[in-house]
């Protein structure tokens, strides 16, 4: 899984910003860019954590680029409809894809097959932000520490459900890693959609789910979850005092990606707009609302290490068994 890490030197950026200068005029026969409203496609549903910063960033970026930003959401098939939409759409610069680590790096292992090449279709841009994932329950359900959930499971086999957005979505194998490492059975329950796993566990259906800082922190401030914990080496600045679950350690993205053989002018200057947009105070104060940490990334370190959170990734889905055909 990909780090944390501010990875773009301000002198890069310097020289970014001299090449693309002020205007919208592009080298090498592309033109200028752009003229018409770009499409920001998003592969989950509407209020998920991937909607809610693409719409943060398409809002901003909109204002900046002087042409409006639509979000489109294309759920379904875990994701692997609205990406290999995005896959099939003309590299003009007018698409992108706002996708989530679990739909582009899990999906690959996790399927038989899928509709598209999480490499070789697309031209990462750029990593957008990151959320850690919780693990909650209902505040009716007796556990209040991780270790109190898996004395639980073990002294009512097959008894707890924990509810996830689907088949092979990251918190139904936060789930799996759990059942795996700590020897309990726990029985998964998928829903259609992050929000309303949620829901369900807010309204005392399922006891427990792991959900994303965006997803789930807004039931755990009003009372309506329980937070066990955050599955991350390290506290999580958004709420330094929820308790670290190391064994079950994940880096949770959201990034941006364009089709393959996008001109590289419009690429860089997506992601030059985009970069301005992050570091305004408002825009990082947003997206801290939303749960969610802003991130720097290059194209190039964006894509560099794509290939080796595959592999990752692929470890992880044969170790827990799960499958979609």
């Amino acid at each position: 899984m990909m780090h944390r890490r501010t990875v773009m030197a301000c002198a890069a950026v310097g020289a970014l910003c001299a090449a693309l200068g002020n205007g919208l005029a592009l080298a090498q026969g592309v033109g200028p860019w752009p003229v018409k409203p770009i499409t920001f496609v998003v592969p989950q549903s509407p209020g998920g954590a991937n909607d809610v910063i693409a719409r943060a960033v398409a809002q901003s970026l909109g204002s900046t680029l002087g042409q409006p930003v639509i979000v489109e959401n294309r759920p379904g098939a875990n994701g692997n409809l609205g990406t290999s939409q995005v896959a099939r759409s003309a590299a003009d610069g007018y698409t992108f894809l706002v996708t989530a680590q679990s739909a582009h790096t899990i999906n690959p292992a996790l399927y038989t097959r899928i509709p598209f090449d999480p490499i070789k279709d697309f031209t990462p841009v750029m990593q957008l932000a990151v959320a850690p994932y919780l693990l909650v329950v209902n505040p009716k359900f007796p556990a209040k520490t991780l270790d109190e959930l898996v004395a639980y499971a073990k002294t009512h086999p097959g008894q707890v459900e924990y509810a996830s957005a689907g088949n092979g979505t990251l918190n139904h194998l936060l789930g799996e890693m759990l059942k795996k490492q700590r020897g309990v059975n726990l029985l998964h329950v998928p829903y259609k959609g992050a929000a309303a796993a949620a829901t369900d566990v807010v309204a005392g259906q399922l006891p427990v789910t792991f959900g994303s800082f965006p997803g789930v922190m807004p039931f755990v401030t009003s009372g309506k979850l329980r937070v066990l914990g955050v599955a991350s080496d390290k506290p999580t600045p958004l709420a330094p005092e929820i308790p670290v679950l190391k064994e079950l350690a994940v880096t949770s993205w959201y990034g941006l990606l364009a089709p393959a053989g996008t001109p590289q002018p419009i690429v860089d200057k997506v992601y030059l707009s985009i970069t301005q947009v992050l570091n305004t105070p408002a825009m990082k104060e947003r997206l801290r609302a939303l749960g969610a940490e802003p991130v720097q990334s290059t194209p190039a370190s964006f894509a560099a290490g794509l290939p080796a959170e595959l592999a990752q990734w692929q470890k992880i889905v044969d170790a827990s068994g799960a499958r979609i055909d």
